[in-house]
Parts: C-alpha cells; sequence; structure tokens
C-alpha cells in the first residue's frame, strides 16, 4: 500500500498535520504476544501450576507487574514479584533469540515512515532489556526514540507512556497516531488523547471515536494515517 504522500508538515485541512506515528512492540510489530503466554505458562509448570487458558485475555498487553501479580494470585505460587519478573523475561528473552516473527505489514510500514521521515517512536510495556534485544532485530534506526514499561512511574494503560513519547519529538498528542493490538494499549493512548489504529491480536477490539480497527497492519499506509487526523 506505500504511495506517496504529502511530506510531515503538508495540511490537507486545518490543523490536520500528522506530526508522529507511535508504535506498541509485541503484537502489533513483532509476532510475539504468543510467547508471553508460553514464557508465563512454562514458568509456573516449573513452579508446578498450570494456567487457565482463559486468564491470556487478563494479562495480554499489560505492564509485567499487573500481569505477574495476578497470575501469583490466581495460582497462590510461592514465588515473588520480582522474582517472576526475571523469570518471565528470562523465558521470554529465550525464546525471541531463537525467532522473532514480525506481523505482516510491519516492515513496510517502518520502511515507509522512515522513507517521508515521520517522526516515530517505540512505546511498550515491555521492560528495557527485552526492547533492546527486539530492537536490534526489528531495526533501531526506525525510532527516533524507545519508551520501556520500566522507565516510566505508571506505565499501560496509563497515559503517561504516550505523553512521554509524545513530548520526546516534540509532537502534540493529538496529531499523533498510534498502533496497538490490546485493549490496555488503546486506553492508553486514548487516554493521552491520541488517534489510534488497534489492531487486535488476542481479544477484540470494537471501534469508537478517534478508533480505527483494522485486521492487519497490511491495510495501514501513510495516506491512511494521515486520513485519521481529518477525524
Amino acid at each position: 500500500m506505500t504511495s506517496t504522500v504529502p511530506a510531515l508538515g503538508t495540511r490537507t485541512a486545518e490543523g490536520s498535520a500528522l506530526q508522529a506515528v507511535l508504535l506498541d512492540m509485541d503484537g502489533t510489530l513483532v509476532d510475539t504476544e504468543g510467547f508471553w503466554w508460553d514464557a508465563e505458562v512454562s514458568v509456573f509448570a516449573a513452579l508446578g501450576h498450570t494456567l487457565d487458558e482463559a486468564w491470556r485475555e487478563v494479562v495480554v498487553g499489560g505492564p509485567m507487574t499487573r500481569s505477574a501479580g495476578f497470575l501469583i494470585e490466581a495460582t497462590g505460587a510461592d514465588v515473588t514479584l520480582p522474582e517472576l519478573t526475571v523469570l518471565l523475561n528470562d523465558g521470554f528473552e529465550e525464546r525471541i533469540s531463537r525467532t522473532l516473527p514480525l506481523m505482516p505489514g510491519a516492515a513496510r510500514l517502518l520502511a515507509e515512515l522512515a522513507a517521508h521521515d515521520i517522526p516515530t517512536a517505540l512505546v511498550s510495556a515491555s521492560h528495557r532489556r527485552i526492547i533492546d534485544r527486539v530492537l536490534a532485530s526489528l531495526g533501531p534506526q526506525y525510532f527516533a526514540l524507545t519508551v520501556a514499561g520500566d522507565e516510566v512511574e505508571r506505565t499501560k494503560p496509563h497515559p503517561d507512556p504516550y505523553l512521554l513519547a509524545a513530548a520526546g519529538l516534540g509532537a502534540d498528542p493529538a496529531r499523533c497516531a498510534v498502533i496497538e493490538d490490546t485493549a490496555t494499549g488503546v486506553a492508553a493512548a486514548e487516554a493521552a488523547g491520541c488517534h489510534v489504529v488497534a489492531v487486535p491480536s488476542v481479544t477484540p477490539i470494537a471501534p469508537a471515536h478517534r478508533r480505527t480497527v483494522v485486521s492487519s497492519l497490511e491495510h495501514v499506509d501513510l495516506p491512511f494515517l494521515h486520513g485519521l487526523m481529518l477525524r
């Protein structure tokens, strides 16, 4: 869907310039939501507990403290939150060291944003150690800045990560397009006042005001993102 588009700052209506694109990581750019669940299942199995598949919808897209805390409470596992955080990050990192599949359309979209000099940030609830590992394969050159979940006092679903990213790029949140795959991330982006493109990975997400739902990043290109600013 790559096509010729106006340069950054070109306006098709008063105040309609797309100033920046802010992207989630897991489940949005890289197909890793399943890796997190697999790591959670494996870690808890080693602790003598079986996870209920229904819990996957509870923990998807959440910050580590919320997801791990929920699983400790749900299972009664004898493990502290700091201990479990290390175990889960280790398990996830081991999995992405073997393979790191990109979501369909992700590589093309990142290249298109870079080619048109659109300021872009990676905004994830994952910890810095995980983001840096993924960036090595995804391409750090595509992002002007990155925000990790363990670098903000309040991560998703709070707006703080997206407000921080917009400020770091010198952009008005209302002129930013956010691409997310979970309800938690969508809530954070909307609370920050951004336009949202939801590409659901594990659980459905309904369309809403300033929220557009698509089935794949293959449906997202620069004309599409510019058009969001007119809504």
